[in-house]
């Protein structure tokens, strides 16, 4: 049990981001996993997350985003993508052989709310999205970084 509601205590703040133990028990109450603010304290303690400087949420250590991820992946993006295509959740991004590694490493460093996960090959990266109208923001937002906007 405890490793399962730490696994979703993980997976919540991964996703959103939690300020405030409250809103992250309110969050696992909708999954199923009830615990006192006790036991969600000592969780956090014991997972060793960390609050982030810009708006406190919680993050496990070392994955703070920050502005210097966001430019890289802007510039990776710029530089290394050659097109997408979207169908239904999932976007496909092509890149020259040998880029694909770089460019999902910057997606993942980037901790995209819409992407769930990156699968990257030689020359193209599977985008795995949460969502069909996700994967459109992906696909929006990587054409407006690829034409300079």
């Amino acid at each position: 049990m405890k490793s399962w509601r730490q696994s979703q205590i993980l997976d919540v703040v991964d996703r959103d981001a939690v300020a405030s133990q409250e809103d992250l028990r309110r969050l696992l109450r909708l999954r199923g996993v009830d615990a006192t603010q006790a036991t969600i304290s000592r969780d956090l303690k014991e997972l060793g997350l960390v609050k982030r400087a810009g708006d406190g949420a919680y993050v496990r250590p070392g994955r703070e985003r920050s502005h210097a991820d966001e430019d890289q992946l802007q510039r990776a993006v710029t530089s290394l993508m050659r097109g997408l295509e979207r169908v239904d959740a999932l976007v496909v991004v092509r890149t020259d052989r040998g880029q694909a590694q770089g460019l999902a490493e910057w997606i993942d460093r980037a901790q995209l709310s819409e992407v769930a996960g990156t699968i990257g090959g030689d020359d193209t990266i599977l985008l795995v999205c949460r969502g069909a109208a996700a994967a459109e923001a992906i696909e929006r937002r990587f054409t407006e970084i690829a034409k300079g906007a």
